[in-house]
């Protein structure tokens, strides 16, 4: 019987093992650069709330990691999934922005050495969202939050353009414009041609307009990441991508959100007439969240034009 329970207790680890492998998909891009896909649907006990995308870039002097995770524990599992393929430390984790999934986790890689980079512009918001995001946190992720806490930048950057290098590796962070949250950026890798974009792309998935966001300026961060026509695109959601399916994804979206709220705000129509009139969306009904997001997406793009 012994036996049994114990044959059974192996079981169920190595199933609990796989489980929380599968949290995140590696994908290599070049032999240095790694993309780590999450979950494109809600934050969940099981994916930890990383239900995002990571990457990080395996330098001769440690390991660049592209934002942390939405807790202490989820990020112990991105830097499992670090150690595996670089075995070597996280010098820098770099904040693409301030929803939870993109900062959360600082403390864990700070409490290992790690340097948290971010603009100040992000830390700003971070600090604004913190406490709210930690309760917001709480019901899905239970006892996988505790540890966790708000760790920011020591030294925010102050300029909205920086080009930083590590063992021989540069990264630019740059802001284009307020996106889905104040202060988000993108990280590009100008040797190899690779954007990790954060927030600004989501693929396979529809995205997201909070009421912190800005369609509009969103929609013109998009045109500047258009503008760098980088090769490979890491998005903030969905799968590795290009250019182009980035634009069928969330451009077209963006503008045709934008596009059809102006019309709307222009002729002060109302919310109501705006919703009702824009939420058949058949190029765009394909992608994962639609049903759930659309509506408030329009809703919340028209009264941010109607404001302005």
């Amino acid at each position: 019987m012994k036996k049994i329970i114990s044959a059974l207790f192996i079981c169920v680890a190595l199933i609990v093992g796989v489980s929380y492998a599968q949290v995140l998909k590696h994908q290599t891009i070049t032999p240095t650069v790694h993309a780590l896909i999450g979950e494109i649907g809600g934050r969940t006990y099981q994916n930890h709330g990383l239900n995002a995308n990571f990457g990080f870039i395996d330098t001769k002097d440690g390991v660049i990691l592209i934002d942390s995770g939405a807790s202490y524990q989820g990020a112990q599992l991105i830097d499992q999934e670090i150690q595996k393929i670089a075995k070597k430390k996280v010098k820098w984790v770099i904040n693409t922005g301030s929803q939870d999934h993109r900062w959360l986790g600082n403390d864990y890689f700070s409490s290992q050495g790690a340097q948290i980079i971010a603009l100040s512009r992000t830390v700003k918001t971070q600090q604004s969202l913190a406490i709210a995001q930690m309760d917001s946190l709480r019901p899905a992720l239970k006892e996988r939050l505790d540890k966790t806490k708000p760790t920011h930048a020591k030294e925010a950057l102050m300029k909205d353009d920086h080009e930083l290098t590590l063992g021989g590796v540069v990264v630019q962070l740059k802001y284009l414009d307020h996106a889905h949250f104040a202060g988000d950026i993108v990280v590009y890798l100008p040797g190899d041609n690779i954007l990790f974009s954060g927030d600004h792309i989501y693929i396979d998935r529809i995205l997201g307009v909070l009421p912190q966001s800005d369609a509009s300026r969103w929609l013109q961060a998009f045109s500047k990441i258009e503008a760098m026509k980088p090769k490979v695109i890491i998005p903030g959601h969905g799968s590795v991508t290009n250019m182009t399916k980035a634009k069928q994804d969330t451009g077209d979206y963006l503008n045709f959100l934008v596009s059809g709220c102006k019309k709307y705000a222009d002729e002060m129509a109302g919310v109501e007439a705006a919703v009702k009139n824009l939420a058949k969306a058949p190029a765009f009904e394909r992608l994962a969240n639609f049903n759930d997001l659309h509506l408030g997406n329009v809703s919340r793009t028209y009264l941010k034009l109607e404001s302005q």
